[in-house]
């Protein structure tokens, strides 16, 4: 059994996890509702924000966490471009052809990725050294990620309630004719949406870029970690896409003490199915 210390570490551990992956889930549920388009480019996109964390600050010398900032940006711009491209013309359309369109876009990103920096495992590194706070010993750059999340996780929820656009983007979600009717230009407010969807997916990469190993390959294991964090917190609800991020984060953390590190997806997937088959709405509903 492990003792007091090894689980105070690892809940904590768990939560600071947690925050980091529901910024990336966010970035996926906001994206499906505004518009509901199931962004099977996510993980291609978080794998973006890894790389262009990793050019900015290993190859350009840059300080991380400006080379993660900007990797955000260039997020956003993607991801308006992405829209334009391949997500406009397509809305209202069969899911499954957005669902084609999204992957389409993935395959070139993950092949885009792979031309240029192979399949060579990648690797930054931070100088914060660990912090004790009282029994429990964190890393420092989890705590710098968690907090950093927290902020793009706080932005997000006023720009989405209190900022104009993102009430207009709520409003163009909620009813997109009679949102144009009163003057709101839908077209440009969701090709901002995705571009804030593909802006967060992008940060949350560069941010697993300061603590993990990564490779091309490897967005598609977030991706799958995002869709299941939507799925517990509840399709198209931010506010459960953190409560999912929290509820993996503290299984990943709590998990490896009892079992091999291999039954970690086991847990989250059974945990998965489990909400699935009693609650296939999420643990929140969607707020309206």
């Amino acid at each position: 059994m492990p003792s007091l210390d090894q689980l105070s570490d690892s809940v904590a551990d768990g939560v600071l996890l947690g925050i980091i992956y529901a910024v990336a889930a966010m970035g996926l549920t906001l994206i499906f509702g505004v518009m509901r388009v199931v962004n099977l480019a996510h993980g291609a996109l978080i794998t973006a924000g890894m790389f262009a964390t990793f050019v900015f600050s290993v190859d350009l010398g840059l300080p991380v966490y400006v080379a993660a900032a900007l990797a955000a940006i260039g997020g956003f711009v993607l991801g308006v471009v992405i829209y334009w491209v391949a997500v406009h013309r397509l809305l209202g359309k069969p899911e499954l052809t957005t669902l084609l369109a999204t992957f389409a876009i993935s395959i070139m990103l993950v092949g885009i990725g792979t031309a240029i920096f192979s399949t060579t495992p990648r690797n930054i590194e931070v100088a914060i050294g660990p912090l004790d706070a009282g029994p429990v010993r964190l890393q420092g750059t989890k705590i710098v990620a968690a907090a950093i999340s927290l902020g793009l996780i706080a932005a997000l929820y006023y720009f989405m309630r209190r900022n104009t656009p993102g009430k207009k983007i709520q409003a163009v979600a909620d009813n997109r004719s009679a949102a144009e009717l009163v003057g709101i230009p839908s077209a440009r407010m969701l090709a901002q949406a995705f571009g804030i969807g593909t802006m967060l997916a992008a940060a949350a990469g560069a941010l697993i870029a300061t603590l993990f190993p990564f490779t091309v390959l490897r967005g598609s294991v977030y991706e799958l970690k995002s869709f299941v964090i939507v799925v517990l917190g509840g399709l198209g609800n931010v506010t459960g896409a953190l409560v999912g991020g929290l509820i993996l984060g503290l299984i990943e953390g709590i998990v490896p003490l009892f079992w091999a590190a291999t039954w970690v997806p086991v847990v989250e997937f059974g945990v998965f199915v489990l909400v699935l088959l009693v609650r296939p709405q999420g643990i929140l509903a969607r707020a309206h």
